[in-house]
């Protein structure tokens, strides 16, 4: 039954044999996914998120802000990696909060834990470009609701 004959051509199948592992148990034609699963999509989806809006859509004010400070904005591999942490554990405090709390509780809860403190630290080390809260605020929020659901709807 695992052998690769059995469902070779059929990558619908392929991807069934790869997620199955990873369910909890399937109920129906739900499947209720694993906690390193729901992290795991919750952490992909934060990233993807971030990465376009501050590489695409806010790179011109960090690089402006940080030129401005007589510094040259940190965009090393490192840097990346560092914001890929961020975001593995911004995915995993909305799965801890969404255990508690109803969907709208845990993006409002979520999004004041990441994003909120993160601007007050920031803001008060002098680097955050403060032009961008107005595209960012709705942005974040859009990206912590979206984030909150795939983790209610998975788990």
């Amino acid at each position: 039954f695992h052998g690769d004959r059995v469902y070779r051509g059929w990558p619908v199948l392929r991807l069934a044999f790869i997620f199955l592992p990873h369910c909890a148990f399937i109920s129906g034609k739900r499947c209720l996914f694993s906690k390193k699963l729901c992290v795991t999509i919750c952490c992909y989806w934060i990233s993807i998120s971030e990465f376009v809006r501050n590489q695409f859509l806010f790179s011109s004010y960090w690089v402006a802000q940080y030129k401005g400070l007589g510094i040259v904005f940190p965009a090393q591999p490192v840097n990346g990696a560092i914001w890929g942490l961020w975001s593995f554990l911004c995915a995993i405090a909305i799965y801890i909060i969404s255990r508690k709390f109803t969907l709208m509780q845990t993006v409002f809860l979520s999004w004041l834990s990441a994003f909120v403190m993160m601007w007050v630290a920031i803001g008060n080390l002098g680097v955050l470009p403060f032009s961008i809260l107005y595209a960012a605020v709705p942005l974040s929020l859009l990206e912590v609701f979206i984030a909150s659901f795939i983790i209610k709807k998975l788990s």
